[in-house]
């Protein structure tokens, strides 16, 4: 189940884009792959040019993707979030992002991670400087309304995409009661044509056996029996008609409404 297979991604996007904008913190929505399914929004120099374009501060951030649950401050000291995009009790996809400082930073403990991961400590201060400052409540809250969003979102579409498969079916499965309908009709004329020989036979058979006399009372007995089963035929075909007819209206009024949506 892929988010991209159920949702508009248009309007996918520009939800994840206006909250970005409105918030000044970054985002990007994951498939249940882990790759990315939408631009990257309000992305920092200090994370993607500095943090990760260094292999050990790459690998770090890594561990953090994976580990990384709600709002986490991650390990070169911001704060970051991953929230589940779920559907039907299944997870197919996240909304992760952040990057932003809770309080204004101590610079020397900064200095520190660019030392470990190998990245020029002036210019991890610079790009640093540039990180939006915001407190850790409303990053919390920030977070949490974009993953009720986000979820209301493709549970939406889900249901809407759901909605509609399911009544493409019903039109097919009125499609193919009508052409039932109309065979079982065709088969029921079928049977009435067979009942009505079967009368004729009963009474050429009977006529025939008075003729014989004593000699065809065997044959009486069974043109007697043909009679009777031409009798329970008829029972049979009407009900039959019947039970026809009240299938037909209903697939005919089912597929009044169809017409009428």
């Amino acid at each position: 189940m892929k988010i991209q297979d159920m949702v508009d991604m248009q309007e996918f996007k520009h939800i994840l884009s206006s909250w970005a904008e409105a918030t000044g913190l970054a985002t990007v929505a994951v498939g249940e792959d882990g790759k990315y399914i939408s631009d990257c929004y309000n992305f920092t120099d200090f994370c993607i040019k500095y943090t990760r374009g260094s292999r050990e501060g790459c690998a770090r951030c890594e561990k953090c993707d994976q580990t990384g649950q709600g709002v986490y401050r991650c390990h070169a000291g911001l704060i970051d979030f991953a929230i589940d995009l779920v559907v039907n009790g299944k997870k197919v996809g996240s909304v992760i992002g952040g990057q932003v400082l809770p309080e204004n930073p101590d610079e020397e403990k900064f200095r520190e991670v660019a030392r470990e991961i190998g990245v020029n400590e002036d210019k991890y201060i610079a790009a640093l400087k540039k990180v939006n400052v915001r407190s850790e409540k409303s990053i919390r809250a920030s977070a949490d309304l974009l993953g009720m969003v986000m979820n209301h979102f493709v549970n939406a579409e889900y249901a809407k995409n759901e909605m509609e498969r399911v009544n493409a079916n019903l039109i097919d499965g009125v499609k193919k009661a009508n052409e039932l309908v109309e065979k079982i009709k065709k088969e029921t004329g079928t049977l009435k044509s067979i009942q009505n020989r079967q009368r004729t036979l009963a009474l050429n058979a009977s006529i025939e056996a008075a003729r014989a006399g004593e000699v065809g009372a065997g044959f009486a007995v069974v043109a007697n029996e043909v009679g009777k089963l031409s009798e329970r035929s008829s029972v049979v075909n009407k009900n039959i008609e019947q039970a026809v007819g009240e299938i037909y209206e209903v697939v005919t009024a089912m597929n009044g409404q169809q017409e009428n949506k």
